[in-house]
């Protein structure tokens, strides 16, 4: 369980009535991003409010008038679905550094600067989103504050979402070590075995991944792994 101290107060209003509940900021979050999220310990109190700071319970008649249900978890999910999130300031602030940590790491995989066929740092891009003075949302999707956040980097850095093509021939003895790391950072879209006993493939990735991946293979193989980018 949240502490009621950490919890924000998610609010719905409807049919005259209104309903609140003390949640995990973070289930929120997931929520509102669409994700699934068990709320059973995710609530600070297992209760349904009028008004949560004065301790306002809702009956649970009132509650299955409304929900169809009196399991509080479901009707909580549907109550931060439909509603809206009152925070504090400083949760605020602490939502919106998750929330901007996702939204540069989304585009520090994806992105590169098609001048140099490179990805961006995510050091790079995050002093760009704060010369642009991009406000992050901390309950909208990630997704649907990426493309927005592009848009208004693009007159500070040369940046599009792009996929890279990876040629990599590896010794027989080191495929089985790089496999998993291959298919874990991408998609091999073509692979054969040669004559010597050595393996090829052209392994498609997130323009972004290029330098996750050079990392890995010179680990895995100790610096024998052969690679080059497909124009």
């Amino acid at each position: 369980m949240v502490k009621v101290d950490d919890a924000v107060i998610a609010r719905w209003e409807t049919q005259g009535s209104r309903f609140e509940v003390l949640v995990d900021p973070d289930a929120v979050q997931a929520i509102k991003d669409g994700r699934d999220v068990d709320l059973t310990d995710k609530l600070a109190l297992d209760q349904v409010f009028k008004d949560a700071k004065r301790g306002d319970k809702i009956s649970e008649e009132h509650l299955e008038r409304t929900f169809h249900t009196r399991h509080i978890p479901s009707i909580a999910k549907t109550i931060i679905q439909k509603g809206e999130v009152q925070v504090t300031t400083e949760q605020r602030h602490k939502l919106q550094a998750a929330k901007l940590r996702q939204i540069v790491a989304t585009i520090a995989r994806n992105a590169m600067n098609p001048q140099t066929g490179a990805p961006h740092p995510p050091a790079r891009i995050e002093a760009a989103m704060a010369e642009a003075r991009i406000h992050v949302d901390p309950f909208r999707p990630v997704d649907a504050q990426v493309q927005e956040v592009l848009q208004k980097l693009r007159p500070l850095l040369p940046i599009r979402f792009d996929v890279a093509k990876v040629k990599i021939r590896l010794r027989g003895s080191d495929y089985p070590k790089v496999v998993g790391d291959l298919k874990g950072l991408g998609r091999i879209v073509h692979e054969e075995w040669l004559s010597d006993g050595s393996w090829s493939g052209v392994l498609e990735i997130p323009a972004g991944v290029q330098t996750e991946l050079y990392e890995k293979l010179n680990a895995r193989t100790k610096g024998a792994a052969e690679t080059a980018l497909v124009k």
